[in-house]
């Protein structure tokens, strides 16, 4: 009876242990405390007013939500920084009188990532996705933010992955 306690001790503490290596965001042992992420500009021909910002909210959220960071304005350990370099809508299929049948809205986004306690970590990359719609919506308003969080939220994962998950 002694041994199966004993054990089981030893088992938890293991477990419990090792929970400081790994998690289940995959980031593993992050070598920084805080993060900033200053302002992506939009460099895109086409502009859109306020999707800068909404990119910007969205990568911050991101990192705190699946992160310990402290998010912080200047200083950070670990700095993202970027632009918006290209925002289009195209038609993608036609019906049978050659009108869109269903459009596409793609965002590329440029990343530069500056980790000061692990500079091997740097990276200059670009990011981008897209979302198809029908083509008979207006983009705006409810469907532009609907958009804009499916393509924000597969950029925002693909960026922490490379930066922090190393996936």
């Amino acid at each position: 009876m002694k041994i199966k306690y004993l054990f089981s001790i030893l088992l938890c503490s293991i477990v419990l242990h090792s929970c400081k290596y790994y998690n289940f965001t995959g980031t593993g042992k992050i070598d920084a405390n805080t993060f900033q992420v200053n302002t992506f500009q939009n460099n895109a021909s086409l502009v859109e007013p306020g999707i800068d910002r909404t990119f910007t909210m969205a990568l911050q959220d991101l990192i705190q939500n699946q992160t310990s960071l402290s998010l912080t304005n200047n200083d950070g350990d670990l700095i993202y920084e970027g632009e918006i370099v290209d925002y289009r809508i195209s038609p993608m299929t036609a019906t049978a009188d050659q009108r869109a049948a269903q459009n596409r809205l793609y965002i590329a986004i440029n990343v530069r990532f500056f980790n000061k306690n692990k500079p091997e970590d740097d990276f200059e990359k670009r990011f981008s996705f897209y979302y198809d719609y029908d083509a008979n919506v207006q983009l705006m308003g409810a469907s532009l933010s609907t958009a804009l969080d499916a393509i924000y939220e597969r950029i925002t994962q693909d960026v922490f992955n490379e930066s922090l998950a190393k996936w």
